[in-house]
């Protein structure tokens, strides 16, 4: 039968909707046989009285994972020319009972048999707990449109490991010929949306290159998307036994690249410690077999330290993963991990703080989950000496502790798709910082990117979805949805694919409230609040470049000079060291009297555990603005009413080490 509806629907070609009338949310034409929407009613258009758009954002999707990993990870298309039973059809190792669908039960357990058949049965997929087949079908991100979404990311992502080691792939592993195909295929369906509606740019899928452009979209009612990237190498910039497999020329080149395709938010790192960052651990059986494609990759291990502050990464715990460990080399094991040493060694590469500042100057947005919090807290220093907004959490793998620190920034943070119980407690618990900071949330979906989604909470559970019901704006109306002959119940089927969002937005409301569901209408405002000021961000004038500087002292070298002036020359290959003794100070003349607010110092291993940032106008009087007991080195924004000053002196009174102070360089700053 879904044969011949194939044949039918090839030789019609798209049919006007006979609903179509003047409503311009609905297709005058769409392929048939074709999912269900099962939404009615306008989608909210414009702004609020005080001009913020509304609506909901999925900062991290993957719309074509189906074409990453070599290509047959995830099976079935997100759209297809030939129509629904082609794109939403299985894998053919899967047929005829799932035996080899080996992903399968890799990661859902049991034996991985199941229906093969998508189209137009549903039998067995796709569900909230299979993770190898397609729940990003276009008509079910139309339906989460409908439904109040105005911003979704789709983060172009693939693995060249998971590639080279799955069983069943149709292409090859490169990671940049993955993500150049799946940044084209999210053009196609644009285009495939846009002839549905009678021409270019008629569409509701819009892909949008900066925030004005994406506030248009929304106000006019449609679907802003936007491209991330995440994947492991991204540029090739591999590890191998430390040594590093790329250059700055090839971040250049690979970020300019990324830039020109469309992409304004990535990932540095993701699973594996790379050239440019250390990774945060996954855990359990997973976190096992992902250390050893990290081995595979890299020829090293995940190696931990106890951690210095509050933020730690994910326990690596000794779970077995016989199949991933079979892979292994003969005499090579997974090491074991001491319980209180949960922290990555590796952090933000050289090549990674050249790979963020570049970023920083292209205007794009740095997604902080996967990196270690070494490297993290590396990189919120780097946007904290610059003052630069871009940084998003986007779907619950940073450590929460760093929280505020985004939030400060001006970043925006997204919670992974939990169930709803535990979605409405994590976002009680930052609702305070939310209201302090006036910004509103977001979720990640993570759809196709091999989770796990909301399971059902039964037919009987309190406060369950009662089904038609209407969307948080009250002009639509909508009801369970169906794609050819099965119909979808959050209630029972849990969030199963995308176009169950807005059911699972309902059971938000019903479980935890209307306060977290306004939180997160209030997303796309947020969300573009974010890009716009990274894109509006200049990188200020250093006042102490260049200037003329003294200090108490400076350690003799016979080959090496450290003068006060190495750390006024704009350059991190030079620093000045003092003596081995703790009162000691660095003193830089601005040439004139300047507003003073803002000091950096980027220490080297030797640091400042006690200092103060002391002010002068005439070089003789000096008031202190600010002053620490708690250096711990790496790099120090102090920031402090502006004030008057020709003169500053950074002024060491305890050190953190043995050695004396050292410093790579001192900004200063009107703001």
């Amino acid at each position: 039968m879904s044969l011949l509806l194939l044949v039918l629907a090839m030789a019609l070609g798209p049919t006007p909707s006979s609903a179509a009338g003047n409503d311009w949310w609905t297709p005058t034409a769409r392929p048939t046989p074709d999912s269900q929407i099962n939404v009615t009613g306008e989608p909210f258009t414009g702004a609020n009285a005080q001009g913020e758009v509304r609506g909901f954002v999925d900062a991290h999707d993957h719309l074509f994972a189906n074409e990453a990993f070599g290509g047959r990870l995830i099976c079935g298309k997100t759209f297809s020319e030939a129509g629904i039973a082609d794109a939403l059809k299985d894998c053919p190792e899967h047929y005829p009972d799932g035996s080899l669908a080996v992903f399968d039960f890799i990661t859902k357990g049991g034996d991985g048999r199941h229906d093969p058949v998508g189209w137009p049965t549903f039998k067995d997929w796709p569900a909230h707990d299979s993770l190898t087949h397609q729940q990003n079908y276009y008509a079910w991100v139309e339906r989460a449109w409908r439904g109040g979404q105005r911003v979704l990311v789709n983060d172009l992502v693939t693995n060249g490991v998971i590639c080279s080691v799955y069983f069943f792939k149709d292409r090859s592993c490169d990671e940049m010929t993955s993500i150049r195909l799946q940044a084209k295929l999210t053009y196609d369906l644009q285009a495939y949306v846009d002839k549905m509606y009678g021409g270019t740019g008629k569409g509701w899928f819009r892909i949008v290159t900066d925030s004005a452009q994406a506030r248009e979209v929304i106000k006019q009612g449609k679907l802003a998307v936007i491209l991330g990237v995440e994947t492991s190498e991204p540029f090739g910039c591999k590890q191998v036994l430390d040594i590093a497999q790329c250059s700055k020329a090839d971040i250049d080149a690979g970020l300019d690249e990324l830039y020109g395709l469309g992409v304004r938010s990535m990932f540095l790192c993701h699973k594996f410690d790379n050239a440019l960052c250390g990774v945060r651990f996954d855990e359990g059986a997973l976190g096992t077999a992902i250390n050893v494609g990290q081995f595979l990759s890299t020829g090293t291990f995940w190696k931990t330290e106890k951690c210095t502050g509050p933020q730690h990464d994910n326990p690596i715990n000794g779970a077995s993963a016989s199949e991933a460990e079979g892979k292994l080399p003969a005499g090579v094991q997974v090491p074991s991990y001491a319980s209180d040493a949960q922290c990555n060694t590796r952090g933000l590469t050289d090549l990674g703080e050249y790979a963020v500042r570049g970023m920083m100057k292209r205007k794009m947005m740095l997604e902080i989950d996967h990196m270690s919090v070494k490297a993290v807290g590396r990189a919120l220093d780097i946007f904290e000496a610059e003052s630069y907004p871009g940084v998003i959490s986007s779907h619950s793998w940073m450590d929460l502790n760093w929280t505020e620190r985004v939030y400060g920034l001006g970043g925006f943070v997204a919670q992974y798709m939990h169930g709803s119980e535990g979605f409405v407690a994590e976002a009680n618990r930052t609702k305070a910082l939310r209201d302090k900071y006036d910004v509103g949330y977001g979720y990640g979906t993570d759809m196709n990117g091999v989770g796990g989604w909301p399971a059902p909470r039964g037919a009987d559970a309190a406060n369950k979805v009662t089904y038609p019901f209407r969307s948080v704006d009250g002009g639509s109306v909508i009801d369970r949805q169906t794609t050819g002959e099965r119909t979808w119940d959050l209630n029972t089927d849990g969030a199963a694919h995308y176009g169950l969002v807005p059911d699972w937005i309902e059971d938000i409301r019903l479980v935890g409230g209307q306060d977290v569901v306004n939180d997160l209408f209030r997303g796309a405002e947020s969300y573009l609040d974010t890009w716009g000021a990274a894109e509006k961000h200049q990188a200020g004038v250093n006042l102490a470049k260049g200037s003329p500087a003294t200090a108490s002292s400076a350690e003799w070298n016979p080959f090496t000079s450290y003068a006060s002036s190495r750390a006024v020359d704009g350059t991190r290959d030079t620093r000045w060291a003092s003596d081995w003794s703790d009162d000691q100070w660095l003193r830089i003349d601005l040439g004139s009297t300047h507003l003073v607010g803002r000091v950096t110092l980027d220490w080297e291993r030797a640091y400042g555990k006690s200092y103060r940032i002391e002010l002068s106008t005439d070089g003789a009087n000096w008031q202190t603005a600010w002053s620490t007991t708690s250096g711990d080195g790496g790099l120090d924004t102090a920031l402090f009413t502006g004030t008057p000053a020709r003169y500053v002196r950074i002024h060491g009174l305890e050190r953190g080490t043995d050695w004396g102070y050292s410093l790579y360089e001192v900004g200063v700053h009107s703001s």
